[in-house]
């Protein structure tokens, strides 16, 4: 945990980013919950999102992968292409989430892949497949975020 990694951003975005000073990477991290369940941003595009979070530490009482873990993912994906999508004007809000869990997962790491269901002015939808290392669903998840403007606090605290 802590330690640094290389998140593949569209240069267009990145571009977009760096012309107001924010840092880029930061702002579309998985925040401090996603730093506590080790949640690893791989790629990230508006039309797609690659994460990774290991089992073990994130775990229920039986030993199995835990719902609430997977559910973090998923939002935490979903989140970031609603941001890239509403792009610097815009703050995305997570309004609703729905998961269904599929198989136990005990060891290994889980990947989740976000892409986008519905991606209008005031709201995105994205679905979010989450895999365990064979490759097997673990979990199908729906995030719709509402897009709200960011106002001029947005970006001063996006720059923090």
């Amino acid at each position: 945990m802590g330690e640094q990694h290389a998140v593949k951003f569209p240069q267009e975005v990145l571009d977009e980013y760096a012309a107001l000073g924010i840092d880029l990477p930061a702002l579309f991290s998985a925040g401090h919950l996603g730093e506590r369940m080790d949640i690893r941003i791989v790629e990230a595009a508006p039309d797609r999102i690659v994460g990774t979070m290991p089992v073990e530490g994130n775990t229920q009482p039986y030993g199995l992968l835990h719902g609430g873990a997977s559910a973090v993912l998923a939002e935490t994906l979903g989140s970031i292409g609603a941001m890239l999508h509403g792009g610097i004007t815009k703050i995305a809000v997570g309004v609703d989430l729905n998961c269904t869990h599929h198989r136990g997962v005990r060891s290994g790491l889980v990947t989740g892949v976000a892409t986008p269901v519905h991606r209008g002015r005031s709201t995105a939808t994205y679905e979010i497949v989450i895999s365990d290392e064979q490759d097997r669903r673990v979990c199908s998840a729906r995030l719709t975020c509402l897009l709200r403007d960011a106002g001029a606090g947005a970006t001063t605290a996006a720059q923090a």
